[in-house]
């Protein structure tokens, strides 16, 4: 998606450029951000500051728009505070956070975050997760979340499992969820309460597929 490995057939477009147009490689990562599962893989400043300031630096974008850009994405991401400290010191969601700010600070239209939360502790995921969430609502970048962890599909706005480079379902979380048989057959987990909710419907129980948090479940058991 943002062209750093390209089509072997068919074509890619990103907002309207075809990324295997070699001069146009560089408009395709300039709208199209990207989020490595391991911050470590991006973070290149030996200051958080200079580390977000680096890609829009690299854009050639003017030293005062640079620093207005850097205050903006760290306040954005909750890491202003941190500044003036050294990436290698921070916790792994941190990081996270810092290398999501550097992504942003490019002002993509798009951020591609590829299991960004693999190699963190719950605290550090739902720090990272919230980070984004804010950027999809208030700044409406889209957001594309390559995940294996259920829990966090349950507030896409679109989900589509793929299988051996295929697209086998897509649609909202709720009707993904509401075929959990269908899920179990792509070596795929479901979030533990849909998995109790689909285990009380199979025995008989009227509660309806599809359940997402533990406030639905309650709801429709109490009714």
């Amino acid at each position: 998606l943002n062209a750093l490995l390209l089509p072997t057939e068919g074509t890619l477009w990103v907002d309207g450029i075809d990324t295997s147009k070699e001069p146009e490689l560089w408009k395709v990562r300039q709208k199209a951000g990207m989020v490595f599962q391991n911050p470590d893989n991006q973070i290149i400043g030996t200051v958080v500051e200079e580390d977000v300031g680096f890609g829009p630096e690299n854009m050639g974008v003017p030293t005062e728009k640079i620093w207005e850009r850097v205050d903006e994405s760290l306040k954005k991401t909750g890491m202003t505070s941190y500044r003036y400290h050294s990436p290698n010191k921070l916790s792994g969601g941190q990081k996270q956070r810092v290398a999501i700010a550097g992504v942003m600070a490019m002002r993509p239209k798009c951020i591609i975050l590829d299991e960004p939360t693999a190699m963190l502790d719950p605290n550090g995921r739902k720090e990272v997760l919230e980070a984004v969430s804010d950027l999809n609502r208030q700044e409406g970048v889209t957001v594309i979340l390559i995940t294996h962890y259920m829990e966090e599909v349950v507030h896409a706005d679109k989900v589509y499992v793929m299988d051996n480079g295929e697209v086998v379902m897509q649609g909202t979380p709720r009707e993904i969820f509401s075929q959990v048989e269908t899920l179990k057959e792509y070596r795929l987990d479901v979030p533990q309460v849909t998995l109790l909710a689909h285990e009380l419907h199979k025995a008989g129980v009227d509660v309806p597929e599809g359940i997402l948090t533990t406030e639905e479940l309650v709801n429709a058991l109490c009714q």
